[in-house]
């Protein structure tokens, strides 16, 4: 592989490869430290051109590409696998930002650029890219992108996809394809972006998008409402879209034990009681009389018995230490051991029918096993992850089977946000009909015929066919 690699040394110059293993490590590893691998060199191109460049080289000598964004997926979508030769591909060093269009509510990003980043410049001109992640300040738009991600404002915005207004991609043959036009209309042929969006890299590289604005909210209300049981929050959801409408950016939904984790782990208090669940609502507008509109609503609530307690941010500060009480639950459950992630989603009316059905398996099967919820309850996103205590490490799977098995029965999905990549495919395959797997494996087959483009993830199994 020697020649292989001074072949890929002359395209991206010494700034563009590495092969020191220590330099090479960080690549190597997902951030929950749960996946591994190996790889010839990690690639790191400063323009589309030498992409282009080395994936075609890739594809001349078989080597296999793992795209990795920011390295902060849930799922060891970014993470190489597999004996075969393979080489990292980040596009950390492509990180140019476009001057935003304020009138048209657009921006062009490289796919290095880091979310955080692309929002700050389209504040600076009065308008906002509303993807909200944990991971805002490492994630990169690509790995967004390729992962379709969500966060807490698809209630209002939708997923990553809806903002994606074109892309520029590089073909697994190294062909690029160049579809930044800045159109909210274009029904010209296939809609082919949407092939890449979600696509866990499969098909291709996105180098490039152009991503849609939306205008910026003057005013936000966020409130910490305690109430006693699923059904009254669900039942909150509907008088809050009743009542304030498109105006209703998040409804975040955290089980009392989960709050519990947060006060105790982390040292947060939270000035709500009572309860067996938490709802944090936001509501976001660049009109006034918003403050007005979610008053009268809470005072409603309150009228109906469903809310036990409740709290109104009264400052900005306030808002910002409501929100730490739901961005902390991930770090809460790290500090508290091993648990399983399960990103499912559902009809909004059986979450209740699930997780009491999961409770009474776990029950039975790994008594010493806590359930941690947590989610995004407007857009039917919850996070069933299961912390396993003292339970043998043996009964992951089975833990993992009862979640998915549940979710299939609900007419849900095992991958709310997170991807599959080689954490959930094996359950995806496990549970998904016949013709769609055949439909996926169809489509990778006709984009990327050598399967090269990160082989093992997605919809194909570790380096080889269905």
């Amino acid at each position: 592989m020697q020649s292989f690699l001074d072949g890929l040394r002359r395209i991206l110059g010494p700034a563009g490869l590495i092969t020191d293993p220590a330099d090479m490590a960080p690549y190597l590893t997902d951030w929950r430290r749960m996946f591994s691998g190996t790889a010839l060199a990690v690639l790191r191109p400063a323009n589309t051109d030498q992409v282009s460049e080395a994936i075609r080289l890739c594809a001349q000598d078989g080597v296999a590409i793992v795209p990795q964004g920011g390295n902060t997926g849930l799922a060891g979508g970014a993470t190489p696998m597999g004996p075969a030769p393979q080489v990292v591909l980040s596009l950390s060093r492509m990180t140019a930002i476009g001057t935003p269009d304020p009138i048209g509510l657009v921006i062009e990003a490289q796919a290095g650029a880091i979310l955080q980043r692309v929002k700050e410049v389209a504040a600076d001109c009065g308008r906002q890219l509303p993807i909200s992640l944990a991971a805002e300040g490492s994630a990169t738009i690509g790995g967004i992108i390729a992962t379709n991600a969500g966060g807490v404002n698809v209630l209002r915005y939708g997923m990553a996809r809806d903002f994606v207004l074109g892309l520029e991609v590089v073909l697994p043959d190294g062909t690029v394809v160049n579809g930044l036009k800045p159109l909210r209309k274009d029904n010209a042929g296939f809609d082919w972006k949407h092939l890449f969006i979600g696509s866990e890299g499969a098909f291709g590289i996105v180098t490039a998008a152009l991503l849609r604005l939306v205008p910026a909210t003057r005013h936000r209300s966020v409130a910490l409402l305690a109430v006693q049981d699923l059904q009254a929050a669900i039942r909150l959801l509907g008088l809050f879209q009743d009542r304030i409408g498109e105006t209703l950016s998040a409804f975040e939904l955290i089980s009392a034990d989960a709050l519990r984790l947060v006060e105790t782990q982390c040292g947060l208090v939270a000035p709500v009681t009572g309860g067996n669940w938490f709802l944090l609502v936001e509501a976001v507008s660049s009109l006034d009389g918003l403050s007005a509109g979610v008053e009268a609503t809470l005072e409603t609530a309150f009228s109906t018995g469903w809310v036990q307690d409740g709290t109104l941010a009264a400052t900005e500060q306030q808002a910002q230490a409501l929100w730490a009480l739901r961005e902390h639950v991930t770090e809460a459950e790290a500090r508290c051991g091993k648990s399983l992630k399960h990103d499912v989603s559902l009809p909004v009316w059986g979450m209740g029918d699930f997780l009491d059905s999961i409770q009474e398996g776990l029950a039975g099967m790994a008594p010493a096993a806590r359930m941690n919820v947590f989610g995004h309850l407007g857009d039917g996103n919850l996070h069933v992850n299961v912390i396993l205590g003292d339970t043998p490490a043996a009964c992951a799977t089975d833990i993992t089977r009862l979640v998915h098995d549940q979710i299939a029965t609900a007419g849900g999905s095992i991958s709310a946000e997170h991807g599959l990549g080689q954490y959930r495919l094996e359950e995806w395959r496990r549970l998904t009909p016949e013709a769609v797997l055949d439909l996926c494996i169809g489509i990778k087959r006709a984009m990327d015929p050598k399967a090269l483009m990160n082989p093992g993830k997605a919809i194909l199994g570790p380096f080889s066919p269905r």
